[in-house]
């Protein structure tokens, strides 16, 4: 797949032998657990940004093209993603199908209030680093 901009083009192929994914982005979450990540000495369980890097969030995109066999080119997803036009996904795990497209439920619900990957998220970093059962709290599967 080549990927065009204003200032250069780019080539991404997608490995052999990997489930890796290319999406285009549409919509984008912007939350304030984001804000701590920007700064260097983060006391935050996940890990702050990187200067030049990608920004790593919540968003709805559409595949273009797809190793994964859950996905196809066409397909609307949403999970993390990259604050950019495409991204690659090279953990598939973090994207979830959009089952039903049409226009009852608009694609931007999906990066707030049916967007709720980001509490399970939330509840599964809690569970693995703070080694302790919170009482009333089911930690589902993603």
């Amino acid at each position: 797949m080549i990927l065009l901009s204003s200032d250069k083009s780019s080539v991404v192929a997608l490995p052999q032998g990997s489930n890796a994914v290319v999406v285009k982005n549409l919509y984008l979450s912007c939350d304030p657990y984001m804000r701590l990540l920007m700064t260097k000495d983060t006391k935050a369980i996940l890990d702050s940004y990187s200067p030049g890097s990608v920004i790593k969030g919540h968003g709805v995109a559409k595949v273009t093209d797809s190793r994964h066999p859950k996905f196809e080119m066409g397909d609307f997803v949403w999970g993390i993603t990259g604050w950019e036009e495409y991204s690659l996904i090279t953990t598939p795990e973090t994207l979830f199908k959009i089952e039903h497209t049409d226009d009852v439920v608009p694609l931007h619900y999906y990066t707030g209030i049916l967007g709720h990957y980001v509490p399970q998220l939330a509840q599964l970093i809690i569970q693995s680093k703070v080694q302790f059962n919170l009482k009333g709290i089911a930690v589902r599967e993603i």
